[in-house]
């Protein structure tokens, strides 16, 4: 063997066997990143603290976060922010919720995610002051004690389930019309503890009831996707883990970068958009999930043209099986400083005020309208009834049998226009021999 450029390190003996090891890495994943055309995320900055990272996930303010599953990976670097943020960094400026990033492991190369805390920077500060507000404490405090004090998270440690009165109160759509089948699947799903799969909180620590109850409390977004996970066919991006207060699902590309596109292109992203919303409504499970806000940014696409739900921080839930349970009022018992974590303290309002055409309602006045416009009726390529049918869709002084018939007669408007091509290899080939895609 010649000693030319890599075997050049093969013929000095003072080489050992671990710094061979990493110089064959390397020279693979360049090779990998050649051959395969991976990105390589630009490289960790030497010095960069031990502690600053902590700050920086939120882990110095466990047990009063999300979890710790995914740790690991961001401290072997095999999970990094866009663009790293180093001690000297402005963070005071940064007060964002969301930061791109890139993920890999073992069996992949890097791939994009979103890396995200439960709010922003800003109101997590304000959340912490209020928890130690409120137990007399000023500003300054170990949150954690304090949380662990209140009666609701004692009446959580109690007990080996998760029960409608423990979640009573809090701000979370999903825990406005609380089922014990839901607060069971919450429990079952749970992916921050090591021994997943049952209703009983019986291998929960205290630190983990407190996880779970203050990410109740600040955001269900992480518990959504892990309830309804997109391999069972549920329209969520997939959660790949949390640490401290930032959580990290897989990436996608916002649709409001659709919104100049093709009609072909636009007609697909709606059609996907009102069939998600009718199969989120009507499910074998018999949960009824349902749109207390919409925005173009709670949607995105992959690759393969498939839209997504990639913000579920503001998803409803009903359970059909088990119906509505009684409404009982804001009582004092159920409000306490678990009520206010979300920057809020507004509660939703009773399950009863929810429209069966709600969330048709909300997509077509804040999203559908951005994705058909006069223009297309005026170039001769949408049927001028397709706006008339959106417009009853957004008019919420309609019946809501109206509304959700005019909905499906959009629907069906727009898969005749939807092309058959590779570019949307989330139903090709199958398009070419059905109707159905």
């Amino acid at each position: 063997m010649s000693c030319t450029g890599v075997s050049l390190w093969c013929c000095d003996p003072r080489v050992k066997g671990t710094a061979m090891a990493g110089i064959w890495l390397k020279a693979w994943t360049l090779y990998l990143i050649v051959a395969l055309g991976i990105s390589d995320p630009s490289p960790l900055p030497q010095g960069k603290s031990y502690e600053f990272r902590r700050n920086l996930l939120g882990l110095d303010k466990c047990n009063a976060c999300i979890g710790t599953s995914i740790c690991k990976k961001f401290f072997k670097d095999e999970i990094r922010f866009e663009g790293w943020l180093t001690p000297q960094s402005n963070l005071s400026v940064a007060d964002v919720q969301s930061n791109e990033g890139n993920y890999t492991d073992i069996t992949a190369g890097w791939r994009s995610v979103v890396l995200s805390r439960l709010m922003s920077p800003h109101l997590h500060k304000i959340s912490d002051n209020s928890i130690c507000s409120s137990a007399g404490k000023g500003k300054s405090c170990s949150i954690e004690t304090v949380l662990r004090a209140t009666p609701r998270f004692q009446s959580c440690v109690r007990s080996n389930l998760l029960l409608p009165n423990m979640v009573k109160g809090l701000s979370a759509p999903m825990l406005r019309c609380p089922s014990q089948r839901l607060l069971d699947r919450i429990v079952r799903r749970y992916f921050e503890v090591i021994d997943v799969g049952s209703v009983q909180m019986k291998h929960f620590t205290e630190k983990d009831k407190l996880r779970l109850l203050y990410t109740l409390a600040v955001n269900q977004h992480a518990l959504i996707p892990q309830m309804f996970p997109g391999t069972e066919g549920w329209p969520f991006l997939r959660y790949h883990g949390s640490c401290g207060r930032v959580m990290v699902w897989a990436g996608s590309t916002p649709i409001r970068r659709l919104f100049s596109s093709s009609l072909e292109r636009r007609a697909d992203v709606a059609h996907q958009l009102l069939h998600i919303t009718q199969s989120l409504s009507s499910n074998s499970l018999q949960f009824n999930l349902f749109y207390t806000k919409v925005s173009e940014d709670m949607f995105g696409t992959l690759d393969d043209s498939r839209v997504f739900i990639v913000n579920s921080s503001t998803i409803g839930i009903i359970d059909l099986k088990e119906g509505y349970p009684p409404d009982e009022g804001l009582q004092t018992e159920h409000t306490d400083v678990f009520s206010c974590l979300s920057g809020s303290c507004e509660q939703p309002p009773p399950c009863e005020t929810v429209r069966g055409a709600q969330s048709f309602i909300l997509l077509c006045q804040h999203v559908l309208h951005k994705l058909l416009g006069p223009n297309d009726v005026q170039s001769g390529w949408l049927p001028k009834t397709a706006l008339s049918e959106l417009a009853i869709c957004a008019d919420q002084t309609q019946s809501d049998r109206r509304i959700i018939s005019a909905a499906q007669t959009l629907k069906d408007i727009l898969q005749s226009l939807r092309p058959c091509s590779s570019l949307y290899g989330y139903r090709y080939p199958e398009c070419l021999y059905s109707d159905k895609f």
